[in-house]
């Protein structure tokens, strides 16, 4: 069988495949977006997001922190625009955010950085009408990595980091994963121990190396009855990241009595929700979950 993980060096390809929008971003009437919005400050270094704040509603609303995907060492916040732009049009807080990429910072920096977008939305829930009980996060490929981490390690105080806001909470109640990479473990195992591949630079060290951290690194790993539901959106013919891990992970929550669900796309390859026949299915399942969960 052919490494699934090699796919993964292939990061320019995960790239090509966020940014190819189609069909194209359209902002709901009354829909503001805030744009480069600093999140977490890391000294020097500021993290920014785009804010999509609905323009219907009192308050208070559910929020989601959209991640992009790219091996971790690519992509860039816009990947997830469109569904963000669209819950906002039902009454959400969209937030699309950047994150420090492997070649500036290796793990746990992505996930720090993840949790400080949840922590910045619970600081700020009154003045953006949040609902600081409801906040979901979003994800596809390594950025749906980041997202079920979100969803099964809130009670790791080591992976916090120190983005600000440290005494709001950076739990979340809800995941939809796009073709996520929820099992690094599984990958290490395959993988050839001298091979240099994104997962690798991600995390700072190989797996023969230091099989703990990428056990730690894995978000299956986690999976206990306080884990958020979960939604998988995956393809049956994924080349990069195996279909499989979405069911092993869906059967770990459902084992321990949390929610998941699993949209399948029959031959879909990887990033095969970007674009049709497969962008508006995802959409409206992704949206019907979150209103299930969140509410509306």
């Amino acid at each position: 069988m052919r490494l699934f993980l090699v796919l993964f060096t292939a990061a320019a390809f995960a790239q090509q495949e966020q940014q190819r929008q189609d069909p194209p971003l359209r902002i709901p009437e009354g829909v503001r977006v805030e744009r480069d919005v600093v999140y977490a400050r890391y000294g020097a270094r500021e993290l920014k997001a785009d804010l999509y704040l609905p323009g219907v509603g009192a308050g208070p609303r559910p929020a989601v922190v959209y991640i992009h995907g790219g091996g971790w060492k690519n992509g860039n916040r816009n990947a997830f625009s469109r569904q963000a732009a669209h819950m906002a049009g039902l009454g959400y807080v969209g937030m699309c955010i950047e994150y420090r990429l492997s070649g500036e910072a290796t793990w746990p920096a992505a996930i720090h950085d993840s949790k400080a977008a949840v922590r910045y939305l619970r600081a700020h829930a009154e003045k953006l009408k949040i609902n600081a009980n409801k906040i979901g996060a979003a994800g596809g490929s390594a950025g749906g990595h980041l997202a079920a981490l979100l969803g099964t390690t809130a009670h790791l105080k080591a992976l916090e980091g120190d983005g600000g806001h440290a005494r709001f909470s950076s739990a979340v109640q809800a995941v939809a994963a796009f073709n996520p990479a929820v099992d690094l473990v599984d990958f290490g195992k395959r993988a050839n121990p001298n091979a240099t591949n994104s997962v690798t630079e991600f995390l700072g060290a190989g797996y023969q190396a230091d099989r703990a951290l990428w056990e730690l690194a894995t978000p299956i790993t986690h999976v206990s009855a306080k884990s958020a539901p979960t939604l998988f959106l995956h393809g049956d013919a994924d080349p990069t990241v195996p279909y499989a891990q979405s069911e092993r992970m869906a059967a770990k929550l459902k084992a321990a009595g949390v929610r998941a669900e699993i949209f399948t796309a029959p031959e879909a390859k990887h990033g095969f929700f970007n674009r049709p026949p497969w962008f508006e299915p995802t959409l409206k399942k992704m949206e019907e979950f979150f209103l299930a969960v969140l509410g509306k």
